[in-house]
């Protein structure tokens, strides 16, 4: 069997083609769209689909098409506003996790800000909290890895933090106001997902409840606090949520209206489609 050697103009030119094709389908929709006023989102999609099924089917590599387009609508939603993103499936399932039951692991909330994975709270009763990790915190180093400044993903703090109980993870956090960088060693464990985190008398008249986040229990524990401070004679009541990063809107709505008149504005949705505009009041 003879070897063949391909030159590089042989190697270029299905490149060349795909790239000619792609950006012909693109000139020619683009140049149509503008000669039709009010261009409908159908023939955007179909531009959409047309790219993507070049680079499939004429592509002279492989290509992850699932990623691409993965990338392509976080760069579309990058373009409107700081609020707007995109959740992949699997980063939802794993985002969910801390708000619908329990999970193994350090028993953090994050967040990755300017490539840098920053402690956003300390879950109460978790294995952070005990070696006294806190908001703020900058984890650089996991192990004998360096995380920060290298394009960090959500995925792979998951993957580098999580963990079954009783494996050992070694932190290095950069503290404000610390002069040298603070090595923490941390036993994962099963992290208690409680919405409650403390409820007592301050004193004889006065309740005092602190709420860390709204998940999916959460008004389900606040009452069952209300109800044992009531019997302990409470007239008054302090609802601590300092600390508090938010969760379910749902569960932050029941609890606003236990403290609200009846007829009062909670919160409101708009949008462009009126099926999504609406107003939760208060009704009671």
């Amino acid at each position: 069997m003879s070897e063949i050697n391909n030159s590089p103009r042989q190697i270029g030119l299905p490149i060349v083609l795909c790239i000619g094709l792609a950006a012909g389908v693109l000139i020619g929709t683009s140049l149509n769209s503008r000669s039709i006023p009010g261009k409908s989102s159908g023939e955007d999609m179909q531009k959409f689909r047309e790219v993507l099924g070049l680079i499939k089917n004429e592509y002279v590599d492989t290509t992850q098409t699932d990623a691409l387009v993965d990338d392509a609508i976080q760069h579309m939603l990058d373009k409107l506003d700081p609020h707007s993103s995109y959740i992949p499936i699997s980063q939802r399932i794993e985002a969910n996790e801390d708000l619908q039951g329990n999970f193994e692991g350090i028993g953090i909330e994050f967040n990755i800000f300017h490539d840098t994975l920053v402690v956003v709270s300390a879950l109460s009763g978790g294995p952070s909290e005990a070696v006294g990790l806190r908001p703020g915190d900058k984890i650089v180093k996991v192990g004998d890895k360096l995380i920060a400044n290298v394009g960090l993903t959500n995925p792979q703090v998951m993957k580098l933090l999580k963990g079954p109980k009783g494996t050992e993870v070694k932190l290095e956090v950069i503290r404000k106001n610390s002069k040298e960088p603070l090595k923490f060693t941390i036993i994962r464990d099963k992290i208690p997902q409680h919405s409650v985190d403390v409820s007592y008398m301050i004193d004889p008249e006065t309740g005092y409840i602190k709420i860390n986040r709204f998940s999916q229990t959460t008004f389900e524990e606040f009452h069952t606090s209300l109800d044992k401070l009531r019997n302990k004679g409470m007239k008054k009541l302090v609802l601590d949520l300092q600390g508090n990063p938010g969760g379910y809107m749902n569960q932050a709505i029941d609890l606003a209206d236990e403290f609200l008149s009846e007829g009062k504005k909670i919160v409101f949705t708009k949008g462009k489609d009126t099926k999504y505009n609406s107003d939760a009041i208060s009704t009671c």
